[in-house]
């Protein structure tokens, strides 16, 4: 147990890293869930990461806006397909959206393959590096994200085809430089799973607040043990969503029919 690994200078940016890719993650993982393409963010974060390798690849400065570029592109490239085979196949979209997660994967493996970096590279892709985010780094993700939850707040939450794949692929691109495919992953399905059923405001209050506690207590608890961070926030989100179950307040805000699959 470490409890000098508590230090407010990593941490603080770190939560702050966290609180912001709940901010745009919570309310599409609900449109995410409601649509039935589950593994839409897994594909899309892939793909980005995929635009990431590439920049690097060709001499790009991983940290410098043309990787962040390289990264909008790919994802907006990715969301521009998916939006196109949604509309013209949308009962194959989720087969078609796994492989392209497979072929995106697949790309990076072989971009990196002649590197001998490349597993570090990998890891910081799939794992992310949460606990060297700094305040500044946070300022152009921080304008993004609002710039989304306006549109989202504008059109009420109902938007389809090109509206939901590129607001979709511009909130990953954000996130996955900063906490790594595995947590967006997790950020985007856990919370909007454990509050499945509820609708409405108190349903998005719920959700937020598993995320957060998700992420608060799986970084402290990285700290303290000295453990990967992005690896814990995971098992920590997981299991504040499975401690939500028990609460009353979050059996009642489910719709009967849900309640009663659950009892």
């Amino acid at each position: 147990m470490n409890l000098e690994g508590l230090d407010a200078g990593i941490l603080g940016p770190a939560c702050a890293a966290g609180l912001l890719v709940l901010a745009t993650h919570v309310p599409l993982g609900k449109q995410v869930l409601s649509r039935g393409i589950i593994f839409i963010d897994l594909a899309i974060a892939q793909i980005a990461g995929l635009g990431v390798i590439l920049a690097q690849a060709i001499g790009v400065d991983e940290h410098g806006f043309g990787a962040q570029f390289a990264a909008a592109a790919a994802a907006l490239l990715g969301a521009g397909l998916l939006a196109w085979t949604d509309k013209r196949w949308p009962e194959r979209q989720e087969p078609l959206i796994g492989t392209l997660f497979v072929l995106a994967a697949t790309g990076g493996l072989l971009l990196l393959a002649n590197n001998p970096q490349g597993g570090e590279h990998l890891k910081d892709l799939l794992v992310g590096q949460i606990l060297w985010v700094n305040y500044v780094q946070l300022i152009p993700v921080l304008i993004l994200s609002a710039a989304i939850l306006g549109l989202m707040w504008w059109r009420r939450g109902r938007f389809g085809g090109l509206w939901f794949y590129g607001l979709f692929a511009l909130a990953i691109t954000a996130s996955v430089q900063l906490v790594g495919v595995y947590l967006v992953f997790a950020s985007l399905i856990v919370p909007a799973l454990a509050t499945i059923g509820m609708s409405g405001r108190k349903g998005l209050v719920a959700a937020y607040a598993i995320g957060a506690l998700g992420y608060v207590g799986g970084l402290v608890l990285s700290a303290v043990f000295d453990l990967p961070s992005g690896a814990l926030i995971v098992w920590t989100l997981a299991g504040f969503a499975l401690l939500a179950q028990a609460l009353p307040a979050l059996r009642r805000g489910r719709s009967p029919a849900l309640a009663a699959e659950a009892a």
